[in-house]
């Protein structure tokens, strides 16, 4: 961490982007959770939407047994998948299977906990773990059945261009035959409907932004002030992607054995991008990473995607 966060802040303009994992510790993810039940936050409610009316037939078509969410939360959208796998197995089959990875063990345990009450008869194994150094151990695991590989939310979107092809490509690296891969995807929009829903009343998407500099203090000694830092998110419409920036409201100075790194009054960092994309674009993504596009399933107001791929 210290290495990123060094790099980052020693660039011009600062930019932790390519590091939102930083975001999240127990408070961050508490704060996500926040941010989808705000009104002008879309996202949830259209990808809920679609897996409550076209999870039978993904996994009908999938036939999938296993099911493994990438940065899995609080597992609050995934029911219906599981709901599904559940109602599509035979009963002579082996149990179906449930493989959450986050970076947050405590969310991990309360979800865990929460779905084995709910469903006694599913298997659970959780991992805690990133995306850079957990998804090839993660998939390289055995299994005896199909997986379903999904990473729900929209949260490809967070990934540079060229962190994204790789990632994409390590996931394709991990599919065996028969597996397949489950991606959300926010869809491009008028500019208005994209900044209100990083921009919200409440505040909330300020305090998870940041919260990221709670973390780097919990965990680097930084000792920067989070409330020295003024929120902002802008909709780039060239390269179709939100952009989210902390501004230091005063001077700010860190200096430990492991970062040091100076703020001007007013000075910025690059705190996340969002892409956004297009039927289009999103099949030019999956090719670029040795997938191939079977279907997108979108919302009633296409807001939102979620892409099924497989090995190309």
């Amino acid at each position: 961490m210290a290495r990123d966060v060094g790099s980052g802040l020693s660039t011009t303009p600062k930019d932790l982007s390519p590091w939102p994992k930083y975001f999240y510790d127990a408070e961050g993810s508490r704060l996500f959770e926040e941010i989808t039940a705000q009104p002008e936050y879309y996202q949830t409610g259209a990808e809920l939407s679609i897996l409550k009316s076209r999870s039978e037939e993904i996994l009908a078509r999938t036939r999938c047994r296993e099911l493994v969410e990438l940065g899995s939360g609080s597992a609050s959208k995934t029911r219906a998948l599981i709901d599904a796998m559940i109602d599509a197995n035979g009963a002579d089959g082996p149990p179906p299977r449930y493989v959450p990875l986050d970076v947050s063990e405590s969310a991990l345990r309360e979800s865990g906990e929460r779905l084995v009450a709910e469903y006694p008869g599913l298997e659970i194994q959780g991992f805690v773990g990133d995306f850079d150094l957990s998804l090839g151990r993660l998939l390289g695991r055995p299994s005896d059945r199909n997986r379903l590989v999904a990473f729900l939310g929209g949260t490809v979107g967070n990934f540079t261009p060229q962190k994204r092809r790789k990632f994409l490509g390590a996931l394709r690296a991990g599919l065996r035959e028969g597996d397949r891969a489950l991606i959300g995807l926010d869809l491009v929009k008028d500019a208005r409907t994209l900044e209100a829903a990083y921009n919200d009343a409440a505040g909330v998407t300020a305090r998870f932004n940041r919260n990221m500099i709670r973390v780097i203090n919990n965990r680097l000694g930084a000792g920067l002030d989070p409330d020295l830092f003024s929120h902002r998110a802008v909709y780039d419409a060239d390269l179709e992607r939100i952009e989210m920036w902390l501004y230091s409201e005063a001077e700010q100075k860190v200096q430990t054995p492991d970062l040091e790194a100076r703020f001007e009054g007013g000075e910025g960092v690059r705190t996340e991008i969002s892409a956004k994309f297009t039927p289009e674009s999103a099949a030019r993504t999956f090719e670029q990473s040795g997938l191939e596009l079977l279907d997108i399933y979108t919302d009633d107001r296409d807001l939102f995607a979620l892409a099924l791929g497989g090995p190309a």
